[in-house]
């Protein structure tokens, strides 16, 4: 599906004039306050370089981390000048607050070929509150608006549907339109057999995702910690396994109409599990219904790996999104998700991660450039398919 929107390209006579552009630069920090990745800082490079070169200056805006509307020192956004300024090859200059004196000094004094930086806006309430007063305050820096941050694009927040409202043009980056076209092509127009594989901690956050694309998609694989939500819907024990309550008769319901869904549902029947009371890490692989009281399942086991590899080999396309077990807690539970990783980066089919989690596994596993498209946003991606409008996306210009 073609982006509806306009986009950087429409733009014209752009010299000297300041594009505030929201970027997404939550970028994960090291031990030493440095910026331990810079796959969203590179993300950005092709719309702020679009713009410097027309002779626009861009004023850029983020959000770093949780901060909760106060300033918290270890989110300042000064680390990624630095990186920001190596990949743009100029000047980045930052801001000491967001919308304040310093901010408004940096932006005034700004010159052609330099790129302005405001500091953390959820350093603000009113970001996450779209306080109307507060996007007015950010308006004020541009004469035009740029949105190129898709991992945010689901989320009504000031600087994403608040600044539209008082500053146009208001047009999408090249990053925003090539998230919306790859992820609505898995949405509208898969190649089949289309695969989606669901991965992930909590079930509560993928049961719509699950009955969309079992609506979808010809074969659906469910891993990850939200599996054993279904193991206990249909009469398992999972022992320490994390189980939400709240949604057991959900998990039932689907595997109730599980036979008048398009797509299979295939469910792990394999665990690598933890033993929870002893000191020293224990694992054992045990069936995924009969996991004894003190274990937790942590990965999928060996035949489930097997019978999901097997379904994936025939794919034409994948939409991949969380992880299948606890990557980040230790190597040992990392094998479901990095084999899967693996295959995927082999396979013959358009691959679409899914942002979150699973981008951050496959870059870890070093697969990330073998993808047809590996997304910077979890939540968003996630939306996006389902068929829901993004409020980010929906309040841009529309193509004439």
């Amino acid at each position: 599906m073609k982006f509806p929107k306009k986009t950087v390209d429409d733009l014209s006579d752009l010299k000297g004039k300041k594009a505030l552009v929201r970027v997404d630069f939550n970028v994960p920090l090291d031990d030493d306050g440095q910026v331990g990745d810079t796959t969203r800082l590179e993300a950005a490079v092709p719309t702020i370089s679009r713009l410097l070169e027309a002779g626009a200056i861009p004023v850029l805006m983020s959000h770093l981390g949780r901060p909760g509307g106060k300033v918290v020192e270890e989110y300042r956004l000064a680390p990624v000048a630095a990186p920001l300024a190596e990949l743009l090859d100029c000047e980045v200059r930052t801001a000491d607050d967001t919308v304040g004196e310093s901010a408004r000094q940096m932006v005034s004094e700004l010159e052609t070929g330099q790129v302005g930086l405001l500091e953390n806006l959820r350093f603000q309430s009113g970001e996450k509150d779209n306080d109307s007063e507060f996007a007015s305050q950010l308006a004020e820096f541009g004469d035009l608006f740029v949105s190129d941050a898709f991992g945010t694009a689901h989320r009504a927040h000031a600087s994403m549907t608040g600044v539209p409202e008082h500053l146009r043009p208001a047009v999408g980056g090249y990053l925003l339109k090539s998230e919306f076209e790859k992820l609505t092509e898995a949405r509208d127009n898969p190649e089949r057999p289309f695969v989606a594989l669901l991965g992930g901690a909590k079930i509560s956050d993928k049961l719509p995702v699950i009955e969309h694309f079992l609506e979808k998609a010809d074969v659906v694989l469910v891993g990850g910690a939200m599996a054993y939500t279904f193991a206990v819907a249909r009469g398992g024990e999972v022992g320490a396994s994390m189980v939400e309550p709240d949604f057991i008769d959900e998990a039932r319901r689907i595997l109730e109409n599980r036979d008048n869904y398009r797509g299979e549902l295939v469910l792990p029947v394999d665990n690598v599990v933890m033993n929870t009371d002893s000191e020293e890490l224990e694992t054992r692989v045990t069936k995924t219904d009969e996991i004894a009281d003190g274990w937790e399942g942590m990965d999928i086991g060996p035949r489930t790996l097997e019978m999901f590899l097997t379904r994936m080999r025939v794919a034409k396309m994948v939409f991949w999104n969380g992880p299948f077990g606890a990557f980040d807690y230790a190597p040992e539970f990392a094998q479901g998700t990095v084999k899967i990783a693996e295959e995927l980066a082999g396979l013959d089919a358009r691959v679409i991660v899914g942002g979150g989690d699973s981008a951050s596994a496959v870059k870890n596993a070093g697969f990330a450039d073998d993808f047809y498209h590996v997304s910077t946003g979890g939540g968003a991606s996630l939306e996006l398919v389902r068929g829901e409008e993004l409020p980010g996306i929906e309040i841009l210009d529309d193509l004439e």
